[in-house]
């Protein structure tokens, strides 16, 4: 099958899924083509099977703004035309479906009928989307598309609360390779075979107002004040700088590494013994997953999706996003003991390991199909 998967470059959660998923479809024999205005950054690798086509965007002095979705439209037009794409799998509703919808409709005229999977990912949804200027449209990109994907249950449940949807959703979660981060934790247990004097907390993220940076650093005082502990941030965003100042007032700065943004997460979190991610929105959260791949126990809020991944009492504890003395307490009891922490870390592994891409991937192929019948 030749699939053509538009998406975010960035080191948002849904480019990096998107990226993963296209690479693992190339290793299962299908023929890839992603769509963006720069190459992922999780894209390694081309190949006569996995490739990139970039949208530019002319510089217009007409327009006040870039036409990105016109750009895009008509290059999905172009790439479905000269590699002969089965289906097209686009992540996020505004501006992907949208244009989607405009090259399906551009390319019917010339005898070519192409299926559209969207996939939701939450700000599209949650924030983006359910804004007065984008609802209509976005409502419009969810009811045209085949199929509609999205990947978490609470996500799903918001989609149909907040919006009129007419089509069915079903719900695909986000994936880890969990095979890589075993590989990684053996790496880290020969590099590191004596345990560290201190524990290591970890966060990262977009450091975005969502993620509510200041709340990790208030958490890590806490910890930091009852045991011997060290902050690892990860990430880059808005908010960094905000964390910075907070734990130079604090004075905790010593005890804080801010690595900015990596492509290899599992190497920094394979050392660390407990994750925090402090969410007022997280449609999913992918962050605290790899973490709990990583064999590490998670404090977390109990927003959108984080509940269906870190299961409270077991794999780590969910509070409300800005109990942050509820939080600290709960975090200080899971270090409390070896034996406490052990049991989290290795509840919270197994929880990664349903999450396994070799099971969320079968479930892509499948849709890809049910959307080629859809439209004979």
């Amino acid at each position: 099958m030749k699939i053509a998967i538009v998406c975010y470059p960035t080191f948002g959660g849904s480019g990096v899924m998107a990226t993963e998923l296209g690479m693992s479809l190339v290793n299962h024999g299908h023929e890839v083509h992603f769509i963006a205005y720069k190459k992922p950054v999780r894209l390694t690798d081309l190949n006569n099977k996995l490739h990139f086509h970039k949208v530019n965007v002319p510089d217009y002095p007409l327009f006040s703004f870039v036409p990105y979705e016109l750009a895009l439209s008509t290059k999905l037009v172009d790439v479905v035309k000269n590699n002969s794409i089965d289906v097209l799998h686009v992540h996020y509703a505004i501006p992907h479906a949208y244009a989607a919808y405009m090259a399906k409709k551009m390319l019917k005229e010339q005898s070519i009928n192409i299926p559209i999977v969207t996939t939701l990912h939450g700000t599209d949804i949650t924030l983006v989307g359910n804004h007065p200027s984008y609802k209509t449209a976005v409502t419009f990109s969810i009811n045209k598309s085949d199929i509609v994907t999205c990947v978490s249950q609470s996500l799903k449940e918001d989609t149909l609360d907040q919006f009129e949807i007419k089509k069915d959703i079903k719900v695909i979660p986000n994936f880890i390779d969990i095979n890589k981060y075993m590989v990684q934790q053996d790496l880290c247990l020969h590099e590191n075979p004596i345990p560290a004097k201190e524990f290591i907390i970890s966060h990262v993220s977009n450091f975005r107002p969502v993620k509510n940076i200041a709340n990790v650093v208030k958490i890590f005082y806490n910890i930091q004040k009852k045991l011997n502990a060290k902050l690892i941030m990860i990430g880059e965003g808005p908010d960094k700088l905000l964390a910075e100042n907070l734990c130079q007032e604090l004075g905790i700065s010593h005890l804080v590494k801010f690595l900015g943004n990596s492509n290899q997460v599992e190497k920094n979190l394979c050392h660390s013994d407990l994750f925090l991610l402090p969410s007022s929105a997280e449609s999913f959260g992918l962050a605290a997953l790899e973490a709990m791949a990583s064999k590490v126990a998670v404090i977390s809020s109990d927003s959108g999706g984080l509940p269906e991944i870190n299961i409270n009492g077991e794999t780590g504890y969910v509070e409300n996003f800005d109990n942050v003395d509820e939080m600290s307490r709960k975090a200080i009891s899971i270090l409390s003991s070896k034996e406490s922490l052990d049991n989290f870390k290795n509840k919270a592994f197994l929880k990664a390991k349903e999450f396994d891409i070799s099971k969320i991937v079968p479930l892509y192929e499948k849709t890809y199909q049910d959307a080629l019948d859809s439209i004979k």
